[in-house]
Formats: C-alpha cells, structure tokens, sequence
C-alpha cells in the first residue's frame, strides 16, 4: 500500500510542477524566528489530498522546512509527518466520506509528551487556497462553483481547480503551536486532540475568508438592498415631496447615483490586474518594501472588518497597494477613488477592480449624501475590506495633509447601525523614491491650473516610465474602532439604531481626534530611504551641494541616528551604508555630480532642488527631535540635561499638529535622552559628571552636528515670526497675522533662499496660529482679536535663542 502511494505521488510530481505555483505567505516565515528548526516539525492542513500535500512539499522546500511527505520517529514509534483533518468529498454523493487519522495521530502525540517531559515538537498549521475567487450570492442563495467552492473537493473538481487555479495557489504558514504546551496546559486525551483540530479547521476557514473575501453581492443586488434601506426610503419621499417630482423620478435619480457609486468587483479582474501590475512594478521600481504585515494579517484572520486609511502621495497608490495586500494573502479591498479618475477606459477597470467613486464635494444633495453614506455601510455590514483616503486628496508637498473627516465620520455612523463585526482602521505609509507627478505639484503650487485626468495624460506617463528606485509600504498599527470608541466615548453603544441612527453630538469631535490618530500613526511608520535622505541633507545646507564623500558621511551619521534613537519603533531604516545609498541616488539621476582637482561633490540644481524637497518633506518629522537637540546644543555653550527637556517640552507641543508628532512630554523625555546618547557615543556630544552637555570640540564631527541643527531651521524661524509679530503687534486679528506672518516669510525666503511652498504657505501659518492658542500663548478676545499672553515671553525668549543673529533681525525689523 505504501508502495502503491509513493508511485501516485512520484506520477503526480511533474504535472503539480508545472500547473502550480506556490506563493508564500508570510515571505519571511522562517525569518522571524518563530520556528524552532532544532525541534521536531509537524504540519496541520484541511485537505488529505495528494495535490495539496505535494504543494506544500514545493512550499517547505522552498523555505528550508522538513518535507511533509517524510515519517518523524520519536521514541522508536513512526508518525506521518502531515496531519490531514478532512478526506475528500467522495465522488458520488451515496457514498459517505471516511475519516483521516488525524484524532489518533494528535492524540498519540500529547501522549508521548505526557510520557517524555523532554519532548517538544511544534505543530505548523498550513492553510492552502486554490485560487482567490469568492463564493457569489445569487437571488439570497449562496452559490459554489466548480472553482470557487473548495470545501473538502471531490478529486475530480479538484482536478479542474488545480488544472485552472494551480497557478495561483496560496500557502499561508501560521505559527506553530507547541504540543509541549498543550499537553502542559490542557491534558494529553482525546478531548485535547479533538479541541486541537477543532480549532485549526476554523482557524483555516478565517484564513480562507480573508484571502477570498465574504461572499459576492452583485451590483444589481446592492442596489436593491439600497432600496429597501430605510433612510434612503425616506429621503427618496422627502425629495420627492420637497421637489414636487413623482417618486419613480427620484427613484430612478437615486438608481443614477447608485450606478456612478458602486464598484463591480469581478475577481477575474484582480487576476489579470495582478500580471499586469507585477511586469509594471518589476520594470518601475528596483524593489517593493513591505513592512510591519503581521498585525494586519492577525485582525484580518480575527474577523475585523479591514480598512485601509494610507497616506496619498501619487495615483499609484491606488495599484501599489491594492497589489501588495493581495501579495500579503488577503482579499484586495474596495477603494474609494475621486470621481476625477471615472474616465474611459480607467473608470470601468477601476470599478472592476473593486473602485467605487466620490465625488470631491455633496453639495449639498441630501440623495446623494444619503445614497452614498447607506452604499459604505452596505460594504461593511456585509464585511468587505475598504481602503479610502483622509487626505482627501494627494500631497503636492510632500507631508501629511490635515485629514477630512467625512469618509470617518459615515465610518462611525455605520457602527451606530448595529453592525455586528469589529471595525478596524489601518493606516499605511506609502512612500516613494521617485513620484511621477512631483513636476505637476510644482506647477500647481506655483499657480498653474489643475489639469483633469484623462487617458492621453496616461499614455503620456506610460511613455515616461523609467527606473523609480524603491517603493515603500508600511502598515502601522491597527486602531481597532470599537475600542476606540469605548475608550473616547464610553457611553457610545446608546445611540445605536439601526433603523434611524442620529447624529451624536460626540460624533464631530470624536472623528477630528481619530483623523489625527490615523494621520499620526502613519507617520510613526514612516520609511527611510536614500532620495529622502538625501533631500533632506542637502536642503540642511547653504548651497544644496556636498563632497560627494562629506555627502556618504552624512548619511551614515543620520542613519546610525536614527538606528539609536528611533523616531518611533514601528520606522523602517536602510541597512546599507551611506556609501551605497548615494550610489543608488546618482544612479536615479537625482542629483547633479560634478568634479573639480579635489573630487567629486553632488548638489542639486533648480528643479531637482524642488523635486527633492518633496522627498525630504516626506521624513522631515522623524529628524525633527534630534535636529532640534543638535539646534539647543549648537546654540548654548553648556546645558543641563533637563534643561535641553524642558526646552524640547516647550517647542514640541506647537509642532504636534502641523507635523503629525506622537510623543507626549513624558515620552518626549525619553527620547531627548536616547538622541543625547546617540551624539554621544557618536563623538558628536558630550556630558560632564555634573549632567552638562555640550557639543564636542572635534570641528570635524561638530559639522555633523550643526549639519543636522539646520534640519529644522525653517521651522524654528516660523515659530520666531510668529511668537515675535504676536508680542509686538497684539490686539490683532487673526487674518492681520496671518498676512503679516506670510509677508515675513516671503521676505526670509528670498533673504535665505528657502524656495519652499509650505514655507510662505497662508495654511501653514493658520495651524501655527491655533498651535500658540491651543498652547495658552495666545487668547481670543471678546471682540474676536488674538491677545498675548505673559506665557508668550517664554516661548519667543527660547526660539529667538534658537535662529542667527542675522535671521532674528530681517524678522525684528
């Protein structure tokens, strides 16, 4: 019999080899230490089938694992290495399918852990997915396909699932779960082993629903299900009677909406758009950076209702990552994309691929506001993933835009419908080595209209495709909704109605504060990398130009900077040196390199000047701290190291909100002390006995030091022209400050050549202003003018501290 089966499996080898091909989820399973190679190794699967056990074999060979097919002998007894929960479905439906010997092998095993205290083998679930197309909903029946419906196949579907799916087969490695614990901690019998397998066949079925999705509505469906919302049903005869129109009119109004709205997804389209996006990215970018994924994996597998909130940085957001989710084994969500990008033939491979379409502003149309709000519950209520924008546009700067709440706010609402499942927010960093439209944002910024999208503008970015170096995806942490709301607003679940929810009066201030969460979450998952390094280097000095050697150095000093003192823990930094970094820089055609008698230096012309400084914007708030350590130190001759704090305390609450910053003071302590440490053992800085410190007298390495300070320059003089303009000239109005404040910085930007938008920019100054108010250094009057507050003199007295001489006095004057 053994015979028998080895030969099956020796014919099968070939034809599995070349119908299947196996992608690997988690990449670095092996990597991340979880398993104990040293240990005995088991594996869990669903399927006793001889197709799914020789595509594990490829998988485990693949990452260094033991191989399935292989017997374990423990204390001179033989177990099969794969423990198989579920026979096939037996061809014939008269015939009842057996049972594999799963129960005996599991509980065969806690037994020789009871009996040997020494033993610890680890049992490895893996769950394998033919093909990601979900089950569709058809007329309230649910509706397999010989493809689609893979619980427990019949060998013959199984044969047209691997014939017609093979090559998009997932295998997902879970952590091993060590027998040495279950024996321990929940006994070593029968019930123990049913409970073991129990919990690995529904923890399969989790995986499988997050891979394929929830069962497919189609669109003809949803929009009955809109119909038949109630809110929508009253605000149809409330335009119909407001209007004086027959309600078939609005109706069929309300179906116009319903059509420009919703998606239709069609999972065929994922499949194609996956090969085409994988020979675009391969051509565009050196590599594709995916960090910080188990998390998002674990929630998704727990049920949660996924929703993705990145940053927008460019339209490839809407192709980057879509394909890293579904690259990482989870079901690509539906996004919501502006109405601007509803243009043939983008909008309906768009609308196929899961994009479901907003228009830029309501209006103040109650149908369409109702239609939409209902349309984005439905999606939740019936758990598809959704991935949508706070920014609400991109960046043409390069930082974060100041979040719009609405997507957030219907988010909340849907919660107050009573929807059963756990809702939660993913922020993600999108970052990028090279953003096709960074030229566009500069002429925008500088006046020039925006152009719509359109399909000759694509054909003209396909015919500019060159080499963009890397590409960044950082997921950060989870915001697990419900939690949030528990915390933020205990008594929320009392205004739960599923039939007419009302808008809570907590609601507004609660969304403003999440916006911020999100917002500050994905810059703490921020992602360095040599364009933006560089960027931010060369914008620190006078002439934007370096020693291509100086340059290298540079670079290491931030990078180790960063690796010591660590913006936040979830931050991604570079492995390599500094040298390499500006080897891959010059090879981007970033930078101008130029040579004379002495070498090389590199520098950056007009318009790569301004392109850069979008990259450098990008990461400036991870260096802001260190920069400003480096600025304290520059500018005093000696200091105590409380004295660095408290001044660090003082300056970091009124750049919180313009730079998305998430230290509290107690933490903020904490990390002045690492980055002080961080010069210090870097010769940068050093400490007396007494707990005074300086910056260390090598002219060498202090240029490190001063190179870094004037990271932050031009933030620094922002907040001196408005702490100085506030004391002179309060009683002021608000927009009297303003345009002061811009005039000013306009003057500083010829006087110091800083050819920088967010520098002048009218909004940068309204948040500095509500900064000082927030921070008690500013008071509105009763005649609505900003009065100063003694508090002011503190903070002008330490920033003025903070800029030269000459820039104190262009602004004094």
């Amino acid at each position: 019999m053994l015979a028998l089966r080895s030969l099956f499996y020796l014919l099968l080898t070939l034809p599995i080899k070349l119908l299947v091909r196996c992608k690997i989820v988690p990449d670095d399973f092996i990597s991340s230490g979880s398993v104990k190679t040293d240990k005995p190794i088991f594996y869990v699967v669903r399927h006793q089938s001889a197709s799914d056990l020789l595509s594990l074999q490829k998988a485990c060979k693949k990452l260094g694992l033991p191989d399935p097919l292989e017997h374990v002998e423990i204390k001179g007894k033989t177990f099969n290495r794969t423990l198989c929960i579920d026979k096939p479905t037996p061809l014939f439906k008269w015939r009842k399918a057996g049972k594999t010997n799963a129960i005996e092998q599991g509980l065969s095993l806690l037994e020789q852990h009871r009996d040997d205290l020494s033993q610890e083998a680890q049992l490895i679930p893996v769950n394998l997915t033919w093909g990601r197309a979900p089950t569709v909903e058809k007329n309230n029946a649910n509706v397999g396909t010989i493809l689609a419906d893979q619980e427990s196949p019949t060998w013959l579907r199984k044969f047209f699932i691997v014939l017609f799916l093979g090559r998009h087969t997932l295998v997902r490695f879970s952590n091993p779960v060590s027998l040495r614990y279950m024996a321990d901690k929940h006994g070593s019998d029968e019930d123990t082993a049913h409970k073991l397998l129990r919990v690995a066949r529904f923890h399969f079925h989790r995986q499988t629903i997050a891979a394929t999705g929830p069962r497919l509505m189609d669109r003809e469906q949803m929009f009955t299900a809109l119909f038949a919302n109630p809110s929508i049903k009253r605000v149809i005869a409330d335009e119909a009677k407001a209007k004086n129109l027959p309600v078939e009119k609005v109706k069929k109004q309300a179906k116009d909406m319903m059509y420009e709205i919703a998606g239709d997804y069609r999972e065929s389209m994922i499949r194609v758009g996956e090969r085409v996006l994988g020979w675009l990215f391969n051509r565009l970018y050196n590599n594709i950076e995916v960090k910080n994924t188990s998390a998002l994996r674990q929630a998704a597998e727990d049920g949660h209702e996924i929703i993705y909130v990145p940053c927008h940085r460019s339209h490839m957001d809407y192709l980057l990552l879509t394909y890293v989710i579904y690259h990482q084994g989870l079901v690509t969500p539906r996004i919501a994309a502006g109405i601007n990008l509803n243009f043939w033939p983008a909008g309906p491979i768009f609308r196929k691929a899961g994009a479901f379409f907003i228009r830029r502003s309501f209006g103040g149309n109650r149908l369409y506001s109702a239609i939409f709000r209902e349309y984005l519950g439905l999606l939740f209520d019936r758990g598809y993933s959704v991935k949508y924008y706070t920014e609400g546009g991109r960046s043409r700067t390069g930082r974060l835009l100041a979040p719009k709440t609405g997507m957030l706010a219907m988010t909340i609402q849907s919660l107050l419908r009573g929807i059963d499942r756990p809702l939660t927010l993913v922020p993600v960093y999108i970052g990028y080595e090279h953003v096709m439209e960074v030229a566009t944002y500069h002429k925008e910024l500088s006046g020039s209209k925006k152009k719509n999208e359109s399909i000759l503008g694509v054909l003209g970015a396909i015919k500019k495709l060159r080499n963009y170096g890397k590409g960044f995806v950082n997921f950060g942490e989870p915001i697990h909704l419900n939690q949030y709301l528990n915390d933020q607003v205990p008594q929320w679940k009392e205004d739960i109605d599923p039939v007419d929810p009302q808008k809570p009066s907590w609601l507004t201030p609660t969304v403003n504060g999440l916006g911020d969460v999100v917002m500050t979450k994905i810059n703490k998952s921020a992602a360095l990398n040599a364009v933006s390094l560089a960027g931010l280097i060369l914008h620190a000095t006078d002439n934007q130009a370096l020693a291509q050697g100086e340059l290298e150095a540079q670079m290491d000093f931030f990078l180790e900077t960063a690796r010591l003192a660590p913006y936040s823990d979830a931050i991604t930094i570079p492995e390599e040196s500094g040298k390499a970094l500006v080897e891959h820089l010059i090879s981007l055609n970033k930078v101008t390199v130029d040579k004379d008698s002495l070498g090389a230096y590199i520098s950056l012309k007009e318009g790569a000047s301004l392109e850069m400084r979008y990259y450098r914007n990008n990461i400036l708030h991870t260096f802001l701290l260190p920069s400003l350590v480096c600025r304290i130190l520059a500018n005093n001759h000696k200091m105590a190291r409380d004295e660095i704090i408290e001044q660090a305390q003082l300056i970091w609450p009124l750049l919180k909100a313009e730079f998305f910053l998430w230290q509290d003071q107690e933490t903020l302590a904490k990390q002045v002390d690492r980055v002080l440490s961080a010069l210090e053992l870097q010769q940068v800085a050093k400490s007396t006995k007494a707990g005074f410190w300086s910056l260390t007298d090598d002219v060498h390495m202090k240029a490190y030091a001063t190179l870094m300070s004037d990271v932050i320059d031009e933030t620094i003089q922002r907040l001196v022209i408005v702490s100085q303009l506030t004391a002179r000239l309060a009683p002021i109005s608000k927009k009297s400050l303003e345009q002061s404040m811009v005039s000013i910085a306009q003057r500083l930007s010829v006087l110091n050549n800083i050819n920088a938008p967010e520098f002048i920019e009218p909004k940068a100054q309204s948040a500095l202003i509500n900064a000082m108010k927030d921070n008690g250094y500013i008071k509105v009057s009763d005649n609505n003018e900003l009065i100063a507050q003694p508090s002011l003199e503190d903070i002008k007295k330490v920033v003025s501290n903070l800029v030269s001489i000459d820039v104190l006095q262009s602004i004094t004057r």
